[in-house]
């Protein structure tokens, strides 16, 4: 290869063609070959004069053979590098190599330089770890862990204080203060605690609620006079001798006339005083001469005294006597529930005494229509479940996980599964001491017949949209007819406050009570007025 420095010119040549190494740098291959036997000669010199070089060492030239010498060739491994720069002189190369290599020669008997000992290298294995630490750390975990959840449920640092059915009966309003003025309470008397602690999946003091609340239930069953027409005669009875003596004719006996009891429904209901006070529907004990009552602990049933109902409401109070105090249960607050809540139904559905079904809360202020033989039942505000409630469970409680009742288990879709509703107790806390008072509850109206307005109507009154209310007619005597409310009137609002509907409009003037006055927005003739005019009692006036 080439060197700019001109040192390894002999040796570059070697890479060169024939042709082209006598003319290098002007110089002549008799030349270039008499300094490459130069070389050779003092290399082969320095060899004999150490006289331990074997003889392939010997130059290129055999003296004893006389045969032409081949010239040596180093090789370099320098970089390659091109052009064609002055060297030094062919001849002083050689001998730079020559004296290199004596340099690299060992004489015999030199003491040669000690190889340094090797050094062995030992890997050394990581020392494996006891099992026992990992173990203990478990076991240590598991210790912590326990002692936490168990102070967190015995401090009852989650749930607080309002998840115990220790807690005052009062919370539910006035019905049940009375019920916890000297009386005991379902569950607080046997001194128990209904604690729910954080379960994702379901509650886990379902079963303690049961057991508390049971005793607290009761069996209704009802029963109607009937006449029964004597018999145990064929003769009399047989159709050859009925064509003599009429088919009215019958023999006389001694029972003649007496009535009989016969079954005729059956129910639930629940105390909510500890004087023998029961709560359950109107549907159940409506109509019936004579009510008994079984409950848990005494051999033989109650006869109950019906003492206050309501049509509307579908709520009645019975009264029963006992030789001591009856569990209780308490009355909750119906609008703190929220929808998706747990909630229990206890009831005897179908003749089994206090079924237990388990549901969740699912939509409140249901309205629903009910055809019964003695009208039409407008129900509002209602609560609706999935618990299974069926026919027997009416009157029987809606619960809580708290313990307390939240409505009165009374309808269920005929048409659907998991559909049942209950009256809550928002509806009754404001009635129930009227009911146990044997009292009628006041039913507020103005005595108007309400209509929504249609577009035909809007038309002919000269109105520019349907919102409001048209009177349809007017009872005599009534609020309306004394506060000059006429016929075809429209009312739109009532006390500054804007009404689009009739059912609206209703649910208004049901709210305020008896003896209020209330300020119509009326428009008669096209020219807005307003009226006042005093709430009513619609129990006054014998109408539904």
């Amino acid at each position: 290869m080439d060197d700019k420095n001109n040192v390894n010119r002999p040796y570059d040549a070697f890479f060169h063609p024939p042709e082209r190494r006598s003319g290098l740098n002007g110089e002549s291959g008799g030349e270039r070959r008499a300094a490459a036997d130069g070389g050779a000669g003092a290399l082969n010199g320095t060899a004999g004069a150490g006289g331990g070089m074997p003889a392939a060492s010997v130059g290129p030239a055999d003296a004893a053979g006389g045969t032409a010498a081949k010239p040596v060739c180093y090789y370099s491994y320098g970089p390659f590098r091109p052009g064609g720069a002055d060297r030094e002189s062919a001849g002083a190369e050689p001998s730079i190599r020559s004296e290199a290599a004596a340099a690299d020669r060992i004489e015999p008997g030199t003491a040669v330089r000690p190889v340094a000992a090797v050094r062995t290298w030992t890997v050394r294995e990581r020392r494996r770890g006891s099992w026992r630490a990992p173990v203990a750390a478990f076991l240590a975990g598991v210790v912590l862990t326990g002692s936490l959840m168990f102070a967190s449920d015995y401090l009852n640092l989650f749930t607080g204080s309002n998840q115990t059915m220790a807690q005052s009966p009062s919370s539910g309003g006035d019905a049940a203060s009375a019920a916890s003025s000297g009386g005991s309470v379902a569950g607080a008397s046997a001194g128990g605690m209904v604690s729910n602690a954080i379960d994702t999946v379901r509650p886990n003091n379902i079963a303690k609620i049961v057991e508390l609340s049971s005793p607290a239930v009761v069996k209704i069953e009802t029963f109607v006079k009937t006449r029964s027409r004597s018999g145990g005669n064929s003769l009399f009875d047989d159709p050859f001798f009925r064509q003599f003596f009429g088919d009215p004719y019958r023999i006389p006996t001694d029972d003649e006339g007496s009535p009989q009891l016969r079954p005729s429904g059956l129910g639930s209901g629940f105390f909510f005083d500890k004087d023998g006070y029961i709560l359950t529907n109107q549907h159940v004990v409506g109509g019936a001469d004579k009510i008994t009552v079984t409950v848990i602990g005494y051999d033989e049933p109650f006869e109950a005294e019906l003492l206050g109902s309501s049509y509307d409401l579908d709520l009645a109070v019975l009264k029963i006597k006992g030789d001591k105090d009856f569990p209780t249960l308490p009355l909750g607050d119906s609008d703190a529930i929220n929808v998706g809540e747990w909630v229990v139904a206890i009831g005897n559905p179908n003749g089994f005494d206090h079924t237990v079904t388990v549901g969740v809360l699912s939509a409140k202020e249901r309205p629903i229509t009910i055809q019964d033989t003695e009208g039409t039942r407008q129900y509002q505000h209602l609560l609706q479940t999935d618990a299974s409630i069926n026919p027997g469970n009416s009157g029987g409680p809606l619960i809580n996980l708290a313990g307390e009742v939240i409505g009165i288990n009374t309808a269920v879709s005929t048409t659907a599964q998991g559909i049942g509703f209950a009256i809550p107790t928002s509806t009754i806390l404001g009635v129930l001491d009227t009911l146990k008072e044997n009292k009628q509850i006041p039913q507020p109206f103005i005595g108007a017949t309400l209509a929504d307005i249609s577009e035909q109507a809007a038309n002919q009154l000269g109105l520019d949209n349907t919102k409001g209310s048209i009177v349809v007619n007017i009872l005599y005597n009534s609020p309306a007819y004394k506060a000059d409310l006429r016929q075809y009137d429209v009312i739109v609002g009532m006390d500054g406050k804007t009404y689009d509907t009739k059912e609206d409009l209703i649910k208004a003037i049901q709210n305020k009570k008896v003896g209020e006055q209330a300020v119509l927005d009326v428009i008669r003739g096209g020219r807005r007025i307003q009226i006042t005019v005093e709430i009513g009692d619609k129990n006054e006036f014998n109408v539904q």
